[in-house]
């Protein structure tokens, strides 16, 4: 549970949390990690006086753009094929994105954790607008909205053939896949949970169509997982894939995953006002619908 859905604990952070006795249930210590939780049930992350743990995530210059910063945030375009934190199947010392947010930090003379910098992830091949938390407090504030859904997330995929309706909204719920713990799956799935996905098609050819994605829940793997669901794999995933998707990945000589984290609405932490970023879409993305006879979307 710490470690899911927008709560940006690693599962090893987690582990420490409550070996450290800063987890509670219902106001009362937990002490071990198999503690099952309940809906209803209150859990809550709370600080201790020891001192913040030096981050061993090296400062690293990755060209990060930035899309918008105020003191209290900022929105990044995460580039294509790069982990947004580490994980324990990389490789010892595998730069992320979260050394590339170190760097930035450290430009700005800003202290940074990387437990709480983080407001929520993007795959690796994923790219766009990915928010960023300066302070503590900027995190907790942004991190609610996540929680109470009112966060506006719109991507842009290139989806195999054309959907029909060319507008819907898929509610079906996602879970681990029983078959392959790398996957997530709607059927044959353990643990599943509510999961809402509500797609527009802009522009459309006979063999691919572009969408736009509005999450209204953030599970891993959602928008993949949901248009493989109806028909309508996302073109480059080799993952949630089709013979079709297979065929059209090498006719448009897709590169990587064509979906987009296109734009990001949400409060600012310092003057509580609406913020609306947009993410230009990357060259290869770009490049792709141009190939396929499609215009890039206007803003």
């Amino acid at each position: 549970f710490l470690a899911s859905e927008n709560r940006m604990l690693s599962r090893a952070q987690a582990q420490k949390a409550i070996e450290d006795s800063e987890v509670l249930v219902n106001d009362e210590v937990v002490t071990k990690a198999s503690e099952r939780v309940q809906e209803g049930d209150t859990v809550e992350l709370v600080e201790t006086d020891k001192p913040p743990v030096i981050s061993d995530v090296v400062p690293t210059d990755l060209h990060i753009e930035v899309l918008y910063e105020d003191d209290g945030c900022m929105v990044i375009n995460k580039p294509a094929n790069i982990s947004v934190h580490p994980g324990p199947s990389m490789a010892p010392g595998e730069i992320t994105l979260l050394h590339g947010v170190a760097f930035l930090f450290k430009a700005r003379k800003l202290p940074f954790r990387d437990d709480a910098v983080l407001v929520h992830r993007l795959d690796k091949d994923t790219t766009g607008c990915l928010l960023i938390a300066k302070t503590k407090e900027a995190h907790l504030f942004l991190q609610k909205q996540f929680e109470s859904r009112t966060v506006d997330k719109r991507y842009l995929a290139l989806v195999v053939g054309v959907p029909d309706p060319p507008a819907a909204t898929i509610d079906a719920p996602i879970g681990r896949s029983t078959s392959d713990r790398t996957k997530m799956s709607v059927l044959g799935s353990a643990a599943s949970r509510e999961a809402r996905t509500t797609y527009r098609t802009l522009g459309n050819t006979a063999d691919v169509a572009l969408v736009e994605c509005e999450l209204h829940t953030g599970r891993t793997h959602q928008i993949r997982v949901h248009l493989q669901t109806i028909g309508h794999p996302v073109l480059g995933d080799t993952n949630y894939t089709n013979e079709h998707s297979d065929r059209l990945h090498y006719q448009y000589d897709v590169k990587s995953i064509c979906l987009h984290a296109w734009k990001l609405s949400f409060l600012s932490p310092v003057s509580q006002k609406k913020c609306a970023i947009q993410a230009t879409l990357p060259q290869q993305f770009a490049e792709v619908l141009e190939r396929a006879g499609l215009a890039v979307p206007k803003p």
